[in-house]
């Protein structure tokens, strides 16, 4: 057997480590799928109120969003799951990085929102409001089913990204693919492991980078 097979395509390690990885795959899943759902609809949420102007909340939203945008995720994880218990706060690593994942989706697709619906002209604005529309109605109705065929190519890119980052959960103890792979490294001392979770996110992301290329080619128009 050659050496690079040996040490990371090694047989004997994939059926021993196999399970423990394919779970730790479907935590990986798990949280992925929890992050981007809560991450989308708060982002949404937070550029929808944005639009009714008032500034109190509209400057609270930004501070959040340019706080969540300018930490990095691993900073913010380590300091909530060691410093909350500071304050007699202690929440599983799970949640904690389910939260700060989804909070920086949020900040990043509030934005990203937000510069959709402010490419919508104003005359769009003004002529579902001359019909009797009212604001919300305008918005849910007319604005947003527009907006959004403009932000879903970059969205797609920041999800991708996201989904990426769901890795550094590993860090407060969340048994994902990462975390799982890391444990059977040390205890067999080789990287098969390692190359087993290389291709579990490949399996997982590959589809998203290629639905995003997809979606980027279909709505260039909207960028020009």
């Amino acid at each position: 057997m050659s050496p690079i097979v040996d040490n990371f395509f090694n047989p004997a390690f994939m059926l021993k480590y196999g399970p423990s990885i394919a779970f730790g795959l479907w935590e990986t899943v798990q949280m992925a799928v929890l992050v981007v759902a809560t991450g989308l609809a708060g982002g949404l949420l937070l550029a929808a109120l944005r639009t009714f102007a008032f500034k109190p909340a509209n400057f609270l939203i930004v501070v959040f969003a340019d706080i969540c945008r300018a930490l990095p995720p691993l900073v913010l994880i380590i300091v909530c799951y060691f410093g909350l218990p500071l304050l007699g706060l202690r929440l599983p690593g799970f949640f904690v990085a389910w939260a700060v994942l989804s909070a920086i989706l949020m900040a990043f697709a509030e934005e990203v929102f937000w510069a959709g619906l402010n490419s919508i002209h104003k005359g769009q604005w003004d002529a579902a409001r001359s019909t009797g529309l009212g604001l919300a109605r305008t918005l849910r109705l007319v604005i947003l089913p527009q907006a959004v065929r403009v932000v879903v190519p970059p969205l797609t890119s920041r999800v991708v990204a996201t989904v990426k980052n769901t890795a550094l959960a590993s860090t407060v103890a969340v048994p994902d693919m990462l975390s799982r792979a890391s444990e059977a490294l040390a205890e067999g001392a080789n990287t098969t492991p390692l190359t087993m979770a290389a291709i579990g996110y490949l399996l997982l992301l590959l589809p998203l980078v290629l639905l995003s290329r997809r979606l980027e080619r279909r709505y260039a128009w909207t960028a020009r």
